[in-house]
C-alpha cells in the first residue's frame, strides 16, 4: 500500500482514493515515489502552471494499473462505493476524481460513460491483450523510453532506435545520449541480433507493436505549427533582446501545452537556444527560458537531451540569482532533471542543493514547495543526503512541521524520514521540542500527520535510546497504543513496531 508523501498531498478523500488504487500495484513499498507525487500534484490541482496533458495521464494510468477494461471496470465500481459512503461531501474532490477517471478510460479508448450510474463500461475497441505484459527493460530506447523496432549502434557500443538518434544527432548534437562521450563518428549499425530477440519476445508475448509513422514526404510542405516554431527558434538566437524575449514567452507557452509540442519544439532545436539564454542578464528572458524547459523537461526524450546540452549549471545559477518566479521553476526543473538517476549526483556534484535549501528556508510558499519536493529527490542519492544536512537543510524543514499554515508539515516530515537515517540529521533532530512535535502529532494530528510522525519517531528511536526516553516523558507510549487501533494500516505498523522497540528496552516506566 502506497502511503508517505503522495498520500500527504491530498484531502482526505483523495488520498484514500489513490491509496486504493495503488493496493493493485505489483511493486508496494514505504519509499515514496516523487514523479508519481508531481503527476499527482498538477492532476488534482486547478492552478499549476504545469497542465495535466496526455503524457502525464498515459503515465498515471499505467502506474496505477488503469488502463484494461477490466481494470477501469473495477475502479468504477469502487468509486461509486466510496462516492456512495461519503454521500455529498467532498463534492469537489468527487468531481476531480471523476474527470480523472473519465479521462483514463479515453485513453485506453472506452467510450465515455457517466461513472456513477451506468452499471457496465463498454469494451475497449481493438482491446489489446498485451497491455498488461512489462516489456524487458533492455529493449527500450534510452532516449524514447520506448519499444525499439529498428535498434542501431552508435560509436560508443550504446544501442538506439534509430528515429530517435537520428533526431539526436540532427540537433547538432555530437555525443552519446546515454553516455555523455563525444561520438567519433555518426556511423549507425544495426543490432540485428537485438531486432531478432525483440520480434521473438514480441512473438512470444502476443505483444503489437505501435504502426510505425511513415516518414513525411520532404517535398510535402511543413505545416504553420512547424513554420512558426522554426521561427521562434531562429529568434531565440537574434541580435535584438525584446525579440529574443518574445520567442523565450512564446515557446514558455507553446510546451506547456500539450506533448506533441514538446516533442516538435525539441526536435526543431529548441533546447540549446534556450539553455544559451539562462545566462543573459535579463531577468525575464531567464524566466520564460528556465520555465520553458521545465515544460519540456516533462518529456522523457527531452530530459536527456536538456542534461546533454550542459543546462543544469546555468539552471543552478538562475535558481541562485534570478526572480522570484525563476527560482521556483529553477527548482521544479532539476526536480524533473533529477528524475534521471545520474543526473542527481550531478545536480549535487554542481552544488545544486545550497541554492535549494536557501529556497526552503527564505522562497515563496510555493517555492519552498518546489524545493521540498527536489530536494527530497536528491536525497535519495546518500552523498547528496549528507551535503543537504551539512548546508542546514534540517533547520527549514523543522519550521515548515512548525508552520501548519503552509500545509506542508507531511512532506517535511517525509523528507525528515530520510534525514532520519543519517546520524547528523539524527543528532539535529532529536531536540526535546522536536521530539515533543512529534508526540503531539502522534496524539492529536490528522490521520497523514499520525502516520507520518510515527514513521520518524521510530527511525529515531531505533537510533537513540535519547529519543526514547523523551517521548516516554511525554506520555508517547498511550497514544501509539491507541494508534495501533485506529490508525491507517501504515501507522498501525509503525506503532506496534516502536511499541515493541520500547517493551524490549525495558524503558516503559
Amino acid at each position: 500500500m502506497f502511503i508517505g508523501f503522495t498520500g500527504c498531498l491530498f484531502n482526505d478523500f483523495q488520498a484514500q482514493l489513490t491509496c486504493n488504487q495503488l493496493r493493485r500495484a505489483k511493486r508496494q513499498t514505504d519509499t515514496q515515489d516523487i514523479e508519481f507525487a508531481m503527476d499527482i500534484m498538477v492532476v488534482f490541482s486547478d492552478k499549476d502552471d504545469r497542465n495535466a496533458d496526455s503524457a502525464i495521464l498515459e503515465r498515471l494510468a499505467s502506474r496505477l494499473e488503469l488502463r484494461t477494461h477490466d481494470e477501469l471496470q473495477a475502479e468504477t465500481i469502487a468509486v461509486r462505493k466510496l462516492v456512495k459512503e461519503r454521500g455529498g461531501q467532498n463534492a469537489e474532490s468527487t468531481q476531480k476524481i471523476l474527470d480523472v477517471l473519465k479521462k483514463f478510460k479515453q485513453i485506453a479508448g472506452i467510450e465515455e460513460t457517466d461513472v456513477l450510474q451506468d452499471p457496465v463500461i463498454p469494451k475497449a475497441k481493438e482491446e489489446s491483450p498485451s497491455t498488461s505484459v512489462v516489456v524487458p527493460h533492455e529493449f527500450l530506447c534510452p532516449i524514447s523510453s520506448e519499444i525499439m523496432m529498428d535498434p542501431v549502434i552508435v560509436a560508443t557500443g550504446q544501442t538506439y532506435e534509430r528515429e530517435s538518434i537520428l533526431k539526436w544527432l540532427d540537433s547538432n548534437n555530437e555525443t552519446c545520449p546515454k553516455t555523455g562521450q563525444p561520438l567519433s563518428d555518426t556511423n549507425l549499425t544495426p543490432n540485428s541480433a537485438l531486432k531478432t530477440q525483440i520480434m521473438e519476445w514480441c512473438e512470444k508475448n502476443n505483444y503489437h507493436l505501435p504502426k510505425k509513422e511513415v516518414p513525411p514526404d520532404p517535398d510535402e510542405p511543413i505545416t504553420e505549427q512547424q513554420k512558426e516554431i522554426m521561427s521562434l527558434v531562429k529568434d531565440l538566437s537574434s541580435n535584438h533582446l525584446k525579440v529574443q524575449r518574445k520567442a523565450a514567452k512564446k515557446i514558455r507557452l507553446l510546451s506547456k501545452e500539450n506533448p506533441e509540442n514538446r516533442v516538435m519544439v525539441a526536435n526543431l532545436g529548441a533546447i540549446p537556444p534556450l539553455v544559451q539564454l539562462l545566462s543573459y542578464p535579463d531577468s525575464n528572458i531567464r524566466e520564460h527560458s528556465v520555465t520553458a524547459l521545465l515544460n519540456l523537461s516533462i518529456d522523457e526524450g527531452n530530459k536527456r537531451l536538456i542534461t546533454n546540452t550542459d543546462a543544469i549549471p546555468a539552471i543552478i545559477d538562475v535558481l541562485k540569482t534570478g526572480t522570484i518566479g525563476a527560482k521556483e521553476n529553477s527548482a521544479a526543473a532539476l526536480f524533473s532533471l533529477s528524475m534521471l538517476d545520474e543526473n542527481r549526483a550531478k545536480i549535487g556534484a554542481m552544488d545544486g542543493i545550497p541554492p535549494l535549501v536557501e529556497l526552503l528556508q527564505n522562497g515563496t510558499a510555493t517555492g519552498k514547495k518546489d524545493a521540498l519536493t527536489a530536494l527530497f529527490n536528491l536525497s535519495l542519492n546518500p552523498v547528496n543526503k549528507g551535503r543537504a544536512i551539512e548546508e542546514g537543510m534540517v533547520k527549514p524543514l523543522l519550521n515548515l512541521v512548525d508552520d501548519k499554515n503552509l500545509g506542508l508539515v507531511d512532506e517535511a516530515l517525509s523528507v525528515l524520514l530520510l534525514v532520519a537515517a543519517h546520524p547528523s540529521g539524527r543528532r539535529e533532530m532529536a531536540q526535546m521540542p522536536f521530539i515533543q512535535k512529534l508526540v503531539d502529532f502522534i496524539k492529536d494530528g490528522t490521520p497523514k500527520n499520525k502516520e507520518c510522525a510515527s514513521s520518524v519517531l521510530l527511525e529515531l528511536c531505533t537510533n537513540s535510546s535519547t529519543s526514547m526516553l523523551t517521548a516516554l516523558q511525554f506520555g508517547v507510549y498511550e497514544y501509539l497504543a491507541e494508534l495501533t487501533r485506529t490508525g491507517t494500516s501504515r501507522a498501525q505498523r509503525k506503532a506496534a513496531s516502536l511499541l515493541q522497540l520500547m517493551s524490549r528496552s525495558e524503558q516503559i516506566p
